[in-house]
């Protein structure tokens, strides 16, 4: 089998609505095999073409690809352990029992922590008391924090799984105080520009705002009409809670095009091999293996890896395969040992977000790509 099946699934996806359009990019043992765009970028108010270049909100993908990064790069200066405690930075975190929790707890989404909480509302309604353009500032952010470090855990910590923003929001807190640096400015400084990404970012909606700077709309795939703003999203981050931080936050808030999103996978794969000096290779195979502190989990050190049933990933990805999904339509999985990347990069949620039918769009997507590389199933009994 070649590519043609795969090019028709993506057609039927796109007439049929699941999609608005997608860009995929796959990558063998080093070399793309296979890159291409289809459908269209938007739908509303008018239609326009998808590109291969096209610019997404990669939603939680935000969270391997440039906090998860940047924890493994702090964690390789000797900046962090993963087994140190939350509270050596942040000393009130350690209220209503939190302050055993770690930073490979917060990673392994088994911190304790909700999994959400409409901190925007929050923002709003302090903004509407009389904080003018409160909104998006850093005051928002900091406020934000605090908010998280006056939680209540869900459940004890390291007792059970469960897949949390705060998580992220806090470990994007963690790289800030610690570097003196802005996640963006960090992520920008030591991960993006070195690898030569020049549209992967988050975009500063303070820094827009003070610099009355707008985004070139042409370049984004929008997502969806948001309620709290009253506007269609374009080149503006569709988390509500990323919005309300600014859009630099640890759990969304990146953009980029699949190309750079596959640049970067390669890289990472290329570190796990040894290849690379970004990351160490033991501090990568550490993040992608899963974590045994609980049983059963899924989850790796800010990746996730193939469930036993009805994975994303589709059937012949190995239960060693890494990856991750985005709410916006985004995912990437990477099977390291037969260094395998699969980028695909979509705008699900335009027009609408309660479009839910790419949940069995991306495992026969995955499925019909090992099939056109002539890898099957390697000891696993389905994939995710």
């Amino acid at each position: 089998m070649g590519w043609s099946e795969l090019e028709q699934a993506f057609a039927e996806a796109v007439q049929r609505e699941v999609i608005p359009g997608a860009t995929i990019v796959v990558r063998k043992a080093g070399e793309v095999v296979f890159e291409s765009a289809f459908g269209h970028r938007m739908l509303q108010p008018e239609r326009s073409p998808m590109r291969l270049d096209t610019v997404f909100d990669l939603s939680s993908l935000t969270k391997p690809l440039a906090t998860t990064i940047a924890i493994m790069i702090m964690v390789r200066d000797a900046k962090l352990r993963l087994d140190e405690r939350v509270t050596r930075f942040f000393h009130n975190f350690g209220v209503h029992g939190k302050s055993h929790i770690t930073f490979r707890q917060l990673l392994a989404h088994c911190s304790g922590l909700a999994a959400w909480r409409p901190y925007y509302q929050q923002v709003a309604q302090v903004e509407k008391s009389g904080k003018v353009n409160f909104m998006a500032s850093r005051g928002a952010k900091e406020f934000v924090y605090e908010e998280i470090h006056r939680e209540r855990p869900e459940y004890p910590p390291g007792s059970k799984t469960l897949y949390s923003d705060l998580n992220f929001m806090l470990l994007g807190e963690v790289v800030e105080q610690v570097t003196g640096l802005g996640l963006n400015r960090f992520c920008r400084d030591k991960i993006f520009r070195p690898l030569g990404l020049r549209a992967t970012d988050f975009i500063d909606i303070s820094q827009n705002r003070t610099r009355r700077l707008e985004p070139v709309r042409e370049m984004f795939a929008p997502t969806g009409f948001c309620p709290s703003r009253k506007r269609w999203l374009i080149g503006e981050v569709d988390d509500e809670n990323a919005y309300a931080m600014g859009g630099v936050a640890g759990h969304a808030g990146l953009f980029a095009p699949v190309q750079e999103v596959d640049h970067l996978a390669h890289e990472l794969l290329r570190c796990y091999g040894g290849k690379s000096d970004l990351v160490p290779q033991r501090i990568v195979r550490e993040f992608w293996s899963r974590d045994k502190a609980v049983t059963g989990s899924s989850w790796a050190l800010g990746w996730d890896t193939p469930s036993a049933e009805y994975s994303s990933s589709g059937q012949h990805f190995s239960s060693a395969a890494i990856g991750h999904l985005g709410f916006t339509g985004t995912s990437i999985w990477i099977e390291p040992e037969r260094e395998i990347v699969v980028s695909l990069l979509t705008n699900r949620v335009h027009p609408s977000r309660d479009n839910q039918a790419i949940r069995d769009l991306r495992p026969r997507i995955h499925d019909l790509v090992m099939q056109a590389l002539g890898e099957k199933e390697t000891g696993k009994t389905k994939g995710r």
